[in-house]
């Protein structure tokens, strides 16, 4: 039976669509989302949206409508997932980490290993950098029994895009395992990247004295190493990762035309001192990326955050669309600490 979700709920993001993409490929449910992306100022599929599409397309060998740029509306009618070797092309600067958000669980649920190449924006503004993926969600996720890589051949940053990753999913062997993460526990250390492209080094180089020297000035151990990317067009950026005994998380900032490069490092250092002065051991981006893993685990999953946002309301609405008998529990205030429980379903390709 074709469910039709609507894309305009709750903050109206393109949340929504990824999670009702992957979980209707994952489940081979066919879909129809309406409204897509309505709370946005440009509404409708842009490239790295429509690449998701297409990918999940080709992975279960699905029938589709809606496919193009701008489509408020789409369908996915999907097969079997087919684990393999994939290549996608945003074609843009485009969000990778956002098309691979769509597919990784359909294809961590296949009968055997993908790998994948895709190409974009690896570090681009309203989207998690590839580290992000690399050194918090992934690590996250792996004591869980979701097995993946990713590895950064090429940046990409906004106009030009042209970045690439490749990755590697091995299958969940069985079910997933749930997620207890009540407590940070004590900050271990702080490390981070400055990267530039097509750019001066010394501007990497002030990134990381001014993310060193707030830290310090925090109380915070912290070691930032200078990278110099290869990519086609040029940007810099900075990335922090907090190591504490019970979780990671992770703050990024973006240079551009005009902006300091000590306010690049600001940015980044500002996020990560409201999440060390909050309680709760999830950042708040994570809380909602880790959402539908959650949902098909076997058992009850917990975790507290720093901050209840809407993306993580809109994705536990869009979840509980396909699963209905997921319990999914929110405590907090919006924009506050929260704790949230999940009841999966012990899903598995058996």
């Amino acid at each position: 039976m074709e469910l039709v979700v609507d894309g305009a709920y709750g903050e109206g993001g393109g949340q929504i669509l990824r999670t009702a993409l992957s979980l209707s490929a994952l489940l081979t449910r066919p879909v129809r989302i309406e409204n897509i992306r309505a709370g946005r100022r440009v509404p409708g599929l842009q490239a790295q949206h429509l690449v998701a599409l297409q990918a999940l397309a080709e992975i279960t060998r699905a029938e589709v409508e809606g496919a193009r740029v701008g489509s408020t509306a789409v369908r996915l009618a999907p097969g079997p997932v087919r684990p393999g070797s994939y290549r996608f092309d945003v074609g843009t600067a485009g969000a990778v980490t956002l098309v691979l958000q769509a597919v990784l669980l359909p294809l961590a649920f296949g009968a055997g290993v993908s790998s994948l190449t895709v190409t974009g924006g690896t570090h681009v503004p309203w989207s998690p950098p590839v580290p992000y993926l690399e050194e918090v969600l992934l690590p996250t996720l792996a004591p869980l029994g979701l097995d993946a890589s990713v590895t950064l051949i090429r940046w990409g940053f906004y106009p030009k895009g042209g970045g690439e990753v490749r990755v590697v999913v091995r299958p969940v062997p069985g079910r997933l395992h749930p997620l207890t993460c009540l407590r940070r526990g004590m900050l271990r250390a702080v490390r981070g990247s400055a990267g530039v492209v097509h750019l001066p080094r010394s501007i990497a180089e002030r990134q990381q004295a001014r993310a060193e020297m707030r830290l310090r000035e925090m109380r915070v151990p912290v070691t930032i190493e200078v990278i110099e990317g290869n990519g086609p067009g040029p940007g810099t950026h900075l990335f922090v990762l907090a190591e504490a005994e019970g979780s990671r998380a992770g703050f990024a900032a973006l240079g551009e035309r005009g902006k300091p490069a000590e306010r690049v490092a600001d940015e980044a250092c500002a996020a990560l001192g409201d999440y060390l002065e909050a309680e709760g051991a999830l950042d708040p981006h994570l809380a909602d990326q880790v959402l539908p893993a959650l949902a098909l685990a076997e058992g009850e999953s917990a975790f507290t955050t720093t901050a209840v946002t809407p993306h993580l309301v809109t994705n536990a609405w869009a979840i509980r669309q396909f699963l209905p008998e997921v319990a999914i529990g929110i405590e907090g205030a919006a924009g506050g600490p929260g704790r949230v429980t999940v009841r999966g379903i012990g899903f598995s390709r058996a």
